[in-house]
């Protein structure tokens, strides 16, 4: 295909399509990462292919258009093409830095009507850095769209990658980085969600990458946006965090300042915070931000330390995006409660929370209170995390990844004692010297599914079993800070809920295999008992349960096995828990059930 210096509205689109193959969870997962870009010039047909150039000088179709001119832009052939009007109340406006997934972007400096992308055709593209992956701004027209490129480093090696771009009108909203309402056509605009994604395809670690081929055009259009390196994490272990479970009503707030109590596994001599407004669809402003160690309910040890970010006491978080917060100077302890307390000036309806804290945190009357030492300012409680994600300390050996659902989440657990089973486990690490003190990031959510979404990955909802495993895996493992080993214990909500066990086997299969392209060990946990349950008791539900389990022990699939069903049930009864262990409700282990998984795992399995 020929690079053209600039497309009319209605050029023709190709319509050489070939099957896309697909995954039975529905494309490549999504998270973020991407390069700066320079203000576009037109690409010409007169560069050579092979030659590798900027990405914005390669630009050669128009995917923007402002909604007073609408013609100006074709993003599929048909005239149809996004909004700048929506792309800026989302916050991703020209030339802005955004974050997404543990990675900086920066949107294509062009103006509404100039080319602003390229259609994937074989070109060179100029890349330069160092990480674990390579990461791209991207979408699909005319369907879904995939590829294989390839990387070239700067030792003269290369490697190969596998590139989907789902499709911009039609693809999974559980893992887009941003919707938009609208769509803008000749004919005016229409009331049409269009989504952009940020797709990651893994790099050799430590070879610095000098330049990326991208996929040939075999099918729909893959069109990109931008693409970067995402660099490694070093330096830092994640002590705590949490995954987004939803995105729900909330008070409103206009005013108001959250302190959030969380528990971190590791300690370090310095911090960062991570804030996410995942799933929204508006940009959320913080005011302020601080860390301090806890005394007790709201009151702080001693003065909370200010945080910044990019230098200044406040930021604004775009629509699906992330900010870090900058290095600070704070001794974090081990096995202790921080106070993350920020100031949310405007008004605030709805937040991407996680909604089983089983911690008690604190919302302040109005006004910035995040500096405040008394604690009198908060008067009320909440029980769920809203947009903190993440706590990091500087050194350490990296972090140890817990996907999971409720029984990870540590539902029925004593609140506010921190008895989840990953935090026994935190204990049992600091407590000795044969494997490195890892951190310990608790990436459970109550109800949720290896394969199958709960909440749908768009919109105020009052469901928070999140998206499922196979469509969170890149947010909540591979682009946490320093992850090393990913420990997964999924799959009673799918038995329980009808899928297979060839569905859920398939699921966990296909996390493995993910997650050890990215260079993580992997870790399996058995499917707990769980007869008496209503749903665990329906027919057919437990013979699904010890199928995944048969397999998970047996198919080499996972670097290591931790049965957790073995732990668990009653030995004359196998297909339900001890009673010492239950809950209560035959789900749920409680404390005692809690503590036991956490102390039956022989912890040399977490480093292999």
């Amino acid at each position: 295909m020929a690079h053209l210096s600039s497309l009319g509205p209605h050029r023709p689109v190709r319509r050489r399509r070939q099957p896309v193959r697909r995954r039975f969870w529905g494309t490549t997962v999504v998270l973020g990462l991407l390069a700066g870009v320079a203000p576009v010039a037109d690409a010409t047909a007169a560069e050579p292919r092979h030659k590798p150039l900027p990405l914005e000088r390669l630009f050669d179709n128009r995917a923007v258009s402002s909604d007073e001119h609408p013609e100006a832009a074709d993003f599929d052939g048909s005239g149809a093409s996004l909004s700048a009007q929506d792309l800026a109340a989302a916050g991703w406006t020209p030339g802005r830095t955004v974050g997404v997934d543990s990675a900086r972007l920066r949107i294509p400096r062009t103006e509404p009507g100039r080319p602003d992308n390229v259609r994937a055709d074989g070109q060179s593209v100029a890349v330069r850095g160092r990480g674990d992956a390579l990461a791209f701004l991207v979408a699909g027209t005319g369907g879904d769209a995939s590829g294989t490129g390839t990387v070239r480093y700067r030792d003269g090696s290369r490697s190969r990658y596998r590139l989907t771009a789902p499709d911009w009108r039609s693809g999974p909203l559980a893992t887009k980085s941003v919707a938009l309402p609208h769509i803008n056509s000749p004919q005016g605009q229409r009331t049409e969600t269009a989504r952009l994604y940020v797709v990651t395809v893994p790099l050799d670690r430590g070879r610095e990458v000098s330049a990326v081929r991208l996929p040939d055009d075999h099918g729909p259009d893959l069109h990109v946006f931008a693409l970067s390196v995402r660099p490694a994490a070093t330096g830092w272990s994640g002590t705590w965090s949490a995954s987004t479970a939803g995105y729900t009503a909330v008070g409103p707030w206009v005013d108001r300042t959250l302190r959030l109590v969380v528990h971190s596994s590791v300690g370090g001599p310095r911090v960062r915070i991570r804030l996410d407004n995942t799933f929204a669809r508006t940009p959320v402003r913080i005011g302020s931000a601080t860390v301090a160690v806890q005394r007790s309910g709201a009151e702080p040890r001693q003065v909370p330390v200010p945080l910044s970010f990019r230098g200044s006491n406040g930021t604004e978080i775009p629509a699906g995006a992330q900010v870090f917060s900058d290095p600070v100077d704070f001794d974090v302890p081990a096995d202790s409660n921080l106070l993350v307390s920020f100031h949310l000036p405007g008004a605030v309806s709805a937040a991407p929370v996680h909604s089983q804290a089983i911690q008690r945190s604190y919302l302040s009357t109005a006004g910035d209170h995040s500096g405040d030492s008394a604690p009198g300012a908060y008067t009320s409680t909440i029980t769920t995390w809203p947009f903190l994600t993440g706590v990091d300390v500087g050194g350490g050996p990296g972090s140890v990844v817990m996907l999971g659902d409720s029984i990870t989440d540590g539902v029925k657990s004593t609140q506010d004692a921190n008895l989840r089973w990953p935090d026994v486990l935190a204990r049992r690490l600091l407590a000795q010297d044969e494997v490195p003190h890892y951190g310990v990031i608790n990436h459970g959510i109550s109800a949720n599914r290896v394969v199958t979404d709960r909440y749908p990955g768009d919109g105020i909802s009052t469901d928070t079993g999140g998206v499922s495993a196979l469509n969170r895996l890149d947010r909540d493992v591979l682009a946490q800070t320093s992850a090393r080993t990913m420990v997964v214990f999924e799959g009673v909500n799918d038995v329980r809920w009808g899928a297979s066990a060839g569905d859920v086997i398939a699921g966990l299969e296909e996390i493995a295999e993910r997650a050890r392209a990215r260079g993580l060990r992997v870790v399996a946990a058995t499917i707990a008992p769980c007869e008496g349950e209503k749903l665990c008791t329906a027919p057919g539900v437990d013979a699904h349960r010890e199928a995944v389990n048969t397999w998970i022990r047996s198919s080499g699939t996972y670097d290591a096995v931790l049965d957790f069903d073995k732990v668990l049930r009653d030995p004359g009864h196998p297909a339900r828990m001890l009673p010492e262990y239950d809950s209560g409700d035959h789900l749920h282990p409680g404390d005692a059930g809690l503590t036991a998984l956490a102390e039956s795992i022989d912890l040399r399995t977490l480093t292999g």
